[in-house]
């Protein structure tokens, strides 16, 4: 049998069966990989970690991309992958491979919905980066692709797998806050200068940037409302209902540029449709609210400033902090989350509780969530059982994308969302993380 330590690394604190070395052998997963720059390779990283999947194939327009992914391949003494370069539709012939059970895409937004299309018409299971879609068409195009061909598709929204926010649900769950009625998200990451994101250090704009001068709407939502959804049992007993989504002018960019490279920069005077701080207030089928903030623009630190609030208590991942209504040692004080954390820890990250075998793991791949989240994937598809998170989650969560520059367009119009799971939000039950004590 695998041994312990070898184990743990593997499953990155994943609740699984040991696996012999012939099993792995046995029953492998082959893996395609659809873009190779900074996401691409870190997320194959974190597939080279898993013993019984095998990376077959690699994907880049540009040769010296999929080149670096070779070396981590060769590296970690992996045999080498078929490379499919130097062309848009490169990847198209990759698809053909007979030995490729999984497609994994971190490529531009506008590019994820086609090339998870022809990957599921292909008959390959499909990881996508985040947002899934960009166009509520192509929310649709994803869904009927998927019933029809019956390919397994998912969104990697890796905050729905962090630490703090499965205790989270572990607690929500128990009821220690009561009925949930309300939650605040964001995401909030000063990325003018946080090169290459928005824009190189002369000011030319990314394919990311480029979206910033072009259009005015939350144009990164997923993150925010990834551990939302299974907090607030949304496609699970209730539904979002609609959005009203107002952003302010657009100034920190143009600030920005003109303190780095000048005023009388081409940078500086450029135009950008999107606003600084966009706001979204969400209500759900049941009466519940959302209130949703993209902050990227201007300068301040990085958080999530996730607030969930119950008829028992509220929870503040910006404070680190939690108050529980009759169970709190002081009424009306916060009390520190992590001792709460450590008590209603999620089986996903038990096994890191052991530092010998955790560490690592805790420092890779934002905290860990990037290996956990890859590895339930492929071991869903591996096993074909149900993926952890459904497409129709990740969908909702990316129609935000164009259903928010509706409402800004608007002049903060109401807009519905469509029911991606044409009703049966009304009869599904919680699926996502359950845990046993839960």
């Amino acid at each position: 049998m695998v041994r312990r330590r070898e184990f743990l690394k593997a499953t990155t604190g994943a609740t699984a069966a040991a696996l012999s070395a012939s099993a792995a052998e046995d029953n492998p997963v082959r893996v395609g990989i659809i873009g190779n720059g900074n996401r691409g390779t870190s997320l194959l990283g974190r597939v080279l970690r898993i013993d019984w999947a095998h990376v077959t194939a690699l994907c880049d327009v540009r040769p010296e991309a999929s080149a670096k992914s070779q070396d981590l391949l060769q590296t970690a003494g992996r045999p080498k992958a078929e490379t499919y370069t130097g062309s848009p539709e490169a990847y198209k012939r990759m698809l053909d491979r007979k030995d490729l059970d999984v497609v994994i895409i971190a490529t531009p937004w506008d590019l994820h919905t086609p090339m998870a299309l022809d990957a599921m018409r292909a008959g390959k299971a499909v990881a996508t980066e985040v947002p899934a879609a960009q166009t509520v068409e192509d929310c649709w195009a994803l869904l009927e692709t998927r019933d029809k061909t019956g390919s397994p598709c998912m969104m990697l929204e890796n905050w729905s797998f962090r630490r703090d926010n499965l205790a989270v649900l572990n607690m929500i769950r128990l009821g220690l806050l009561g009925d949930i009625v309300h939650c605040h998200c964001a995401h909030s990451h000063d990325c003018v200068l946080h090169t290459p994101w928005y824009f190189d250090r002369k000011g030319n704009p990314t394919w990311f940037g480029g979206k910033l001068i072009d259009r005015n709407c939350d144009q990164y939502p997923t993150h925010s409302l990834g551990p939302v959804l299974s907090w607030m049992d949304i496609h699970c007993g209730d539904a979002f209902d609609n959005i009203i989504t107002v952003a302010t002018r657009s100034l920190g960019i143009n600030h920005m540029f003109a303190e780095v490279l000048g005023k009388d920069s081409a940078p500086a005077r450029r135009r950008y449709a999107q606003g600084d701080i966009v706001t979204s207030l969400i209500r759900t089928k049941r009466g519940n609210t959302i209130v949703l903030n993209n902050d990227m623009q201007l300068p301040r630190p990085y958080d999530n400033r996730w607030m969930i609030q119950g008829t028992d208590g509220v929870y503040s991942e910006e404070r680190n902090s939690i108050y529980l209504w009759r169970r709190s040692p002081q009424a009306h004080e916060w009390e520190a989350f992590p001792p709460y954390q450590d008590r209603y820890e999620h089986a996903w990250w038990k096994p890191m509780a052991d530092p010998k075998n955790g560490k690592d793991q805790l420092a890779a791949g934002h905290g860990g969530t990037d290996p956990l989240m890859i590895y339930k994937f492929l071991e869903a598809v591996r096993n074909r059982t149900p993926l952890p998170l459904s497409l129709e989650d990740g969908l909702l969560m990316s129609v935000v994308v164009p259903l928010s520059g509706q409402s800004i367009a608007g002049n903060a119009k109401a807009i519905d969302f469509p029911d991606f799971t044409r009703g049966a939000w009304k009869t599904n039950k919680p699926y996502f993380a359950l845990d046993r004590k839960a």
